[in-house]
């Protein structure tokens, strides 16, 4: 049984934290799917356009300790990838 006001406070916190933690990933994941799927039809200057919320929103789930830095920019790498890769097979054919 909790005892001081915090501990019987701490459950509705963490719910709390739970949700918030859980909208900012499902915001991420989404901007990356949109991201993902631009790339696939080959829109690339879309893709540049959205690619500063999608860092925005990648970066402040990695300050957030949402997920780890590294993974962040393992993330943000890899789309930057995607798309100049994208890029270049646009200018060759």
């Amino acid at each position: 049984m909790p005892v001081t006001k915090t501990t019987k406070r701490r459950p509705q916190q963490n719910e709390r934290k739970r949700i918030l933690n859980k909208k900012r990933t499902l915001e991420m994941k989404k901007l990356v799917k949109e991201a993902n799927t631009l790339i696939t039809a080959k829109d690339t200057e879309a893709v540049e356009k959205m690619m500063p919320k999608i860092y925005k929103a990648i970066d402040k789930a990695a300050k957030r300790g949402i997920i780890k830095k590294n993974t962040a920019a393992r993330k943000k790498s890899r789309m930057m990838k995607k798309i100049s890769s994208t890029k270049s097979n646009s200018k060759e054919s």
